[in-house]
């Protein structure tokens, strides 16, 4: 009997029966996909009340509108000169420099000082920044970690500039101020002596945006001067429009570690500094520079010798001189590690970048600094899905008459505004308001003396339970209250007005046992966050470019910006441009080579469930799965497999050594998934199938 067309005959059946199986799925995943209670959207939602700057309500500082006047300089054929940060001493400062410098400063463009300029060569990297002699190292340690999460960088770099078209000799770059997204023109001439940078350089001679974003700051500052000095926090703040919280490392919380490892898992912009002299800037024998601000990259727990410890990895903004003590990068801690994981970890360069113990980092650093666009850091130990409520209010405070100073202990009524916010259930355990209180410093006076301001708290009783009060821009901090309704007083101990932005942010718990999401793909700053719905499909039109469809190419593009915003998550590689076909196609129903909006939501929850599988079991944080927690992650999927078909998987699906990276897991999973549904799909409606599900699986996932 001749059998050699046989496996032709069935595969031609197995396609048809897979189409309409999938077909079948994805139908009934459309059904479900705009459900009020999505986790998706409990996770990221989050309700604003007063008005909100945003992106699509851009502040132009100094009345400066970047396309028109790239315009205007294009059709005369002129390159743009900013006559309100001009090319002058007092944009630099008089008293950064001596007078002997500042005489000899030239203003050079990027064109003058090399023959090929970029605004960005190969992406963006805390690797392309190299401090120069200002000390604004508290703000170059902030623009380390905003280079790492790619959701807030697109927001304050945007990406209709450069060198190759249109060049004008004009950029423009968007900061955050006091509840305003404002956008900063600059033109291109740069301070140098003798062809040297005077400030942030970049290590690729040909790449500009950390000396053009630095230029663009210290005009929204005042001055490159006004640079040299400031807090961490508040550059962290105004790359964001997030909240920050800083934590005192001389009497850290007892959940440090879980809190840095929640804060790395939500893609928090982190920070530290050490104790000392900012103007010193005094290299220890370990080192570690004092009085220095230096960016948090990383936060892993990794199995160590016969135990397990806490180690995290720190950048220095000079981009050299690293910590020489334990976990460093030649230290022999590393021997005891895993070949594979010291492998996705370790980057043993002169870089500026180390890792040492959570027990080391407490003993050399003073300060922890977080900040992300809702308090997700708290939420460590929290296995319910949770979302974070906001008030915001803008307002005056006006000194209290002498007879009335005393009005919060007294129980007396104050003339100054007081707000009021409500505390649902909370869990006892994990922190549940934050309450930042930002002063407004007068337009162009950026370097103007911080009042002490703060904030009182009380319950209906008028008895106050909290009260913070210091003398920096931004007071916030975090508290565990109990369910009630409480006040809260901004005020000042001086006896000055002062305008101030208050925001309440309170944890809201959702019970629902159903969740299958907790750690879901941080959506961009300027995508509304009311629903699921403005959420993904303010994603979707940005990519499709206000069309109705995306391509493989755009969802590659989406998925690479968006998807892998996170270092640990894109150590496995990039989606490549066969990955996204494949992706597409198996949610493709109509078969033209497009996803359609419905289409790209189904998609999403997809990826949200498969982010929160891959971080769960990838238990160290290397990025990668082995063979083993494949099939820890197979199983919480609620997929079966043996081990035939995970050596299949492994073979197809991971690198030479064996490990499966986040981008290839996801393909990996998809298709397992829609196979293991479609061969039950098949079964149920009485096809005759000649095979197990698990002979079906190992041939349709390796060929």
């Amino acid at each position: 009997m001749d059998t050699s067309i046989q496996p032709s005959a069935e595969k031609l059946t197995i396609s048809k029966w897979v189409h309409a199986a999938i077909t079948e799925i994805s139908c009934q995943e459309r059904g479900t996909m705009l459900a009020p209670s999505s986790t998706l959207m409990q996770e990221q939602g989050r309700q604003t009340t007063g008005t909100t700057g945003s992106l699509q309500n851009l502040k132009r500082f100094n009345s400066q509108d970047f396309k028109n006047l790239r315009a205007l300089c294009l059709s005369q054929g002129l390159l743009f000169e900013d006559d309100t940060f001009p090319a002058h001493i007092s944009s630099i400062g008089p008293n950064l420099l001596p007078e002997d410098e500042l005489r000899r400063v030239q203003w050079k463009r990027p064109t003058e000082l090399h023959r090929n300029p970029h605004l960005i060569m190969d992406g963006v990297s805390r690797f392309d920044i190299m401090q120069g002699e200002i000390g604004d190292c508290w703000m170059l340690a902030a623009l380390g970690s905003l280079t790492l999460r790619k959701q807030f960088l697109e927001d304050v770099l945007p990406k209709d500039q450069g060198f190759q078209d249109n060049y004008a000799g004009i950029f423009h770059f968007r900061f955050w101020q006091y509840g305003d997204w404002v956008d900063v023109v600059i033109d291109d001439r740069l301070p140098v002596i003798n062809g040297r940078y005077l400030f942030v350089h970049p290590r690729t001679s040909n790449e500009f945006w950390p000396s053009l974003l630095e230029k663009a700051y210290a005009k929204l500052r005042g001055s490159y001067q006004n640079l040299n000095g400031g807090y961490l926090s508040d550059a962290l703040v105004d790359f964001t429009g997030g909240i920050q919280v800083q934590f005192s490392l001389k009497d850290p919380p007892p959940d440090l570690e879980e809190i840095l490892k929640a804060a790395d898992k939500s893609r928090c912009l982190m920070g530290c500094s050490t104790p000392g002299q900012a103007s010193r800037n005094i290299e220890l024998r370990n080192g570690i520079v004092q009085g220095h601000a230096y960016t948090i990259t990383g936060a892993v727990k990794i199995r160590y010798k016969n135990g397990w410890t806490h180690i995290i990895r720190i950048w220095n903004p000079w981009g050299h001189g690293e910590w020489k003590g334990p976990w460093s990068d030649e230290s022999p801690q590393w021997d005891y590690v895993e070949p594979k994981y010291r492998e996705a970890l370790l980057r043993d360069k002169d870089d500026g970048e180390f890792w040492m113990s959570c027990e080391h980092f407490q003993e050399q650093f003073s300060w922890l600094y977080i900040c992300n666009n809702t308090p997700s850091f708290l939420d460590f130990g929290d296995q319910h899905c949770t979302t974070w409520s906001l008030e915001r209010h803008i307002n005056l405070w006006s000194p209290e008459p002498a007879t009335r100073r005393n009005y919060y202990s007294s129980g007396a009524v104050s003339t100054n505004p007081q707000y009021f916010f409500k505390v649902p259930d909370y869990d006892p355990k994990t922190y549940n308001v934050v309450i930042s209180l930002m002063q407004k410093h007068a337009e162009h006076v950026q370097d103007a003396k911080n009042l002490k301001i703060g904030f009182f708290i009380t319950m209906e009783n008028s008895k106050v339970l909290k009260q913070v009060f210091s003398p920096i821009r931004d007071v916030t901090n975090y508290f565990i209250l109990s369910p009630g309704t409480y006040a809260v007083y901004p005020a000042t101990t001086e006896n000055q007005e002062f305008e101030f932005l208050l925001r309440i942010f309170i944890k809201n718990q959702d019970y629902k046992e159903n969740s299958n999401s907790l750690t879901n793909p941080v959506l961009p700053m300027d995508v509304p966050t009311q629903n699921q719905d403005s959420s993904y499909k303010a994603l979707f039109l940005r990519y499709a470019k206000q069309g109705s469809a995306v391509d493989a190419s755009q969802l590659q593009q989406l998925l690479n910006e968006v998807i892998l915003q996170d270092e640990m998550t894109s150590l496995g590689g990039k989606f490549s441009f066969d990955s996204c076909r494949g992706i597409l196609a198996l949610m493709d129903l109509n078969s033209n080579g497009q996803l359609s909006l419905q289409e790209f939501g189904s998609l999403w929850r997809s990826l949200a469930k498969y982010m929160d599988i891959f971080r769960k079991e990838d238990r160290n944080h290397s990025g990668f799965l082995d063979a083993a927690e494949l099939k820890g992650a197979i199983h919480t999927a609620g997929l079966t497999t043996n081990d035939q078909l995970l050596r299949l998987l492994v073979l197809r699906y991971g690198d030479a050594a064996g490990r499966i990276g986040f981008s290839d897991f996801v393909c990996c999973m998809m298709r397992l998934e829609t196979m293991t549904y479609a061969f039950q799909n098949l079964a149920e409606g009485g096809s005759r199938m000649s095979m197990t599900a698990m002979e079906w699986l190992t041939l349709v996932m390796y060929t």
